[in-house]
């Protein structure tokens, strides 16, 4: 864990980094945490849902339904944040 550290301690007037940056650095981490995650689930799911034999390669129709497994998936997580992200707005507005 060593490199976490070294990348707050860099950067600013002695050292030091703002909190803006710091929350800036922890917001990039976060989306790359989502998007790994949303590959890792994506390919779990679609893996079980059109390959029924692993093979060395994937023929036609396998390769059909992961295109569209993926779309679909890709479809219903950017609904679900468009949704969410919407949601949380409202809630902020309110405060």
């Amino acid at each position: 864990m060593e490199g976490y550290g070294s990348d707050f301690s860099s950067g600013g007037a002695g050292g030091k980094m703002d909190s803006g940056a710091i929350m800036e650095q922890v917001k990039v981490q976060i989306a790359v945490a989502n998007a790994q995650e949303l590959l890792q689930r994506m390919t779990d799911k679609c893996f079980k849902k059109c390959i029924g034999k692993p093979g060395s390669n994937l023929d036609n129709s396998e390769q059909k339904c992961i295109a569209m497994c993926m779309d679909r998936y890709m479809d219903c997580w950017n609904t679900v944040s468009r949704a969410y992200n919407s949601r949380l707005q409202k809630e902020r507005s309110r405060i």
